[in-house]
This record gives C-alpha cells, sequence and structure tokens, in this order.
C-alpha cells in the first residue's frame, strides 16, 4: 500500500450493519509512501493508522 497527502483511506465495515469510514491522509510517516499515515475521519477525528487489509488507497485526482 502506498499513498500520498490528500489520498483518501477507505476502510471498510468489518460487521454486518458498521459503515465504511473514509479519511483523509495528512501525513506519511513511512517511507516511499507507505504506512503508517496520519489521518482524518470524516467526523474530524484523527489519529495514526496502519491500515490492515480492509482498507484500500484512493488516489487524488491528477495522480498517476
Amino acid at each position: 500500500m502506498r499513498a500520498s497527502v490528500g489520498d483518501e483511506l477507505l476502510v471498510h465495515g468489518k460487521v454486518v450493519g458498521q459503515h465504511d469510514r473514509t479519511a483523509e491522509i495528512l501525513e506519511v510517516l513511512g517511507p516511499d509512501g507507505k504506512p503508517p499515515y496520519r489521518v482524518r475521519f470524516e467526523d474530524g477525528h484523527e489519529a495514526v493508522m496502519l491500515p490492515g487489509p480492509d482498507a484500500i488507497v484512493r488516489h487524488a485526482k491528477g495522480e498517476a
């Protein structure tokens, strides 16, 4: 998994009824775009994350 500042992290719900969550990547703390990431969720909560297999990166528009 590789990401850049401004990309979006989508974390899928793990159980029935749990909604997917999205977060903006504010800072890449690992080398070469790898985790961990400092993110801000849609509710304003900020966290440092090591995304698991239930997460994907949506790259910012205009990025190859």
